[in-house]
């Protein structure tokens, strides 16, 4: 197993340098736990809370439900840009979509970006707010062609956008898409401002309280896992993956994971700036606030879809780079994020599925959830309270093309396809269990049934059906998180089963039917035997 370096965090800057006040778990009663309220939204991330703030400000009665902590999921673990240039995204929302929706794309982005703006200054929020440029650079003539188009994609759009050769890099680059007032700044300090806001204009905040069901109607009603309820007129669902099927929007969603490495730069060595270039699995590069004469270098890549391939070796490829790009520099943080590409390059942000009348939904944003998030905030406040933007017919989820959708959604499906079966046919044999080391995890076949097994530092094993609760995949080992996850929709689950992202929304079944060949057998020294159990 590759080894990473050591006094390593395995966790977010983020989540570290801001922890946050607790909220209350919405318990079940004789009565209603929850007074009915205008609007329930389910997901206490970056557009959570950003619909339910702008609904609050608006005059609704809200009421926030969050399946974990408040922004301690995609939120709490993003590299934090807010910016309007997005890669290469230009091009293809031309492609997919047209100029016309290419320049709306523009102006709800750049006023996404604005709007945290002039909120962290209505509010007073300390967030590290700052204005820096953002690039979309190349090192390759391959890539310079597609960063010069992007340039001229970008501009059409409405964006100031201009194509330099010189950057603020430590290295040579061949050419740059390059946007001024673009911003960068701490997402949980302003996230959680916002909730502590909204919760001082009457809204209701919940933590720790799964939402498992969603019974449409008026009033809808959402149900929790602890037998919870809500009733709302309207239903907002930002879960990051959408957790109700019904919407099928599965079909044309594509979980990707990134990873995340900090290191501790001299504040003279600050490139000055946000960037991004596609090479090499994707590499992101900005900074943050640190210390005094310090800043920390925040540099993201190696994108992947979850439950497919080491984890490890990509972490190790990341830092790899980083140390060659900025020498002298040592990671301090790791962590990682996720978030799910549409077929077409344009979230989805509108209504839940066709048919529904009171139930919405945000996701797909590409990986510029914050910006998206801020965007959707500011779409669904004005659907719902009668001023819906200029751009609100871009973002719904009903638009379909299927001549220029069709090929990634039969891609996507495929990809599905073949872990849902091909899974089950290579998964390894019981005696496979000898050779799973501490920390580590394997797919096993007992008995014809698939477990999930995981070996813990202590040497015991931790076994659970693996079948994922979303649609029945078989999960995967992620050898660096050490968590389960899905390689067809993205759910994550602990050593132990427990839902860490959706959209499954129930845990990994506990088994105890794989015997351990390393354990001493009965009748040994320390008395002890192999772990039995039943056949389930």
């Amino acid at each position: 197993m590759t080894s990473l370096p050591t006094g390593f965090a395995p966790s977010s800057y983020w989540m570290e340098s801001a922890p946050g006040p607790a909220y209350p778990t919405l318990e079940p009663g004789p009565g209603p736990a929850c007074p009915d309220v205008d609007v329930a939204v389910v997901g206490g991330g970056m557009a959570g809370i950003c619909a339910a703030w702008e609904l609050a400000r608006a005059g609704r009665h809200v009421a926030l439900v969050e399946a974990g902590r408040l922004a301690a999921g995609v939120t709490g673990h993003t590299t934090a840009k807010l910016s309007a240039l997005q890669g290469l995204n230009y091009q293809d929302v031309c492609s997919s979509r047209g100029e016309e929706a290419a320049r709306l794309y523009a102006m709800s982005q750049a006023d996404a970006v604005d709007r945290v703006v002039e909120v962290s200054a209505e509010l007073g929020v300390d967030c590290d707010l700052e204005d820096v440029p953002a690039y979309t650079y190349a090192e390759t003539e391959e890539t310079l062609r597609a960063v010069r188009a992007e340039a001229e994609a970008a501009g059409a759009a409405g964006l100031n956008a201009s194509f330099v050769t010189e950057t603020g890099l430590p290295f040579p680059v061949a050419g740059a898409v390059k946007v001024t007032g673009q911003a960068q700044f701490h997402p949980r300090k302003y996230v959680l401002a916002l909730a502590e806001d909204l919760a001082a204009r009457g809204a209701l905040v919940f933590e720790n309280s799964r939402v498992v069901a969603l019974k449409e109607g008026d009033p809808c009603r959402l149900t929790t896992d602890r037998g919870a309820s809500v009733r709302a007129r309207d239903i907002v669902v930002a879960t990051h993956y959408p957790i109700f099927d019904r919407s099928l929007l599965f079909a044309r969603l594509e979980p990707k994971r990134e990873l995340v490495v900090a290191a501790v730069l001299p504040a003279d060595r600050d490139p000055l700036g946000m960037y991004l270039t596609p090479e090499d699995d994707t590499r992101s590069v900005r900074t943050a606030p640190y210390g005094h004469g310090q800043r920390l270098l925040i540099v993201t890549g190696e994108k992947f879809i979850p439950g497919t391939g080491s984890v490890r070796g990509r972490y190790e490829r990341l830092i790899s780079w980083t140390r060659r790009r900025f020498p002298g520099v040592e990671p301090a943080f790791r962590w990682a994020a996720q978030d799910n590409w549409t077929t077409d390059h344009v979230p989805f942000i509108g209504r839940l599925h066709p048919a529904s009348r009171h139930a919405y939904v945000a996701t797909g944003f590409g990986g510029w959830g914050l910006s998206g998030g801020v965007c959707a905030g500011r779409l669904l406040a004005g659907r719902l309270t009668g001023s819906p933007p200029p751009w609100t017919g871009l973002y719904d989820p009903g638009r379909l093309s299927p001549l220029r959708e069709t090929p990634a959604m039969l891609g996507l499906q495929a990809h599905v396809a073949r872990h849902f079966v091909g899974d089950r046919l290579s998964a390894a044999g019981a005696e496979a269990v000898r050779d799973i080391a501490p920390g580590g995890g394997a797919v096993v076949r007992v008995g014809g049934r698939q477990r999930a097994v995981h070996r813990d530092e202590h040497g015991a094993l931790h076994t659970l059906s693996a079948r994922c609760t979303h649609l029945g995949c078989l999960v995967r080992f992620n050898d660096a998180e050490r968590t389960w996850e899905c390689p067809c929709h993205g759910s994550r689950f602990d050593p132990d089963g427990e839902v860490l992202q959706g959209p499954a929304v129930r845990p990994l079944a506990r088994r105890d039917d794989v015997p351990d060949p390393t354990a001493p057998e009965p009748g040994d020294a320390d008395g002890s035997g192999a772990l039995g159990g039943d056949r389930r």
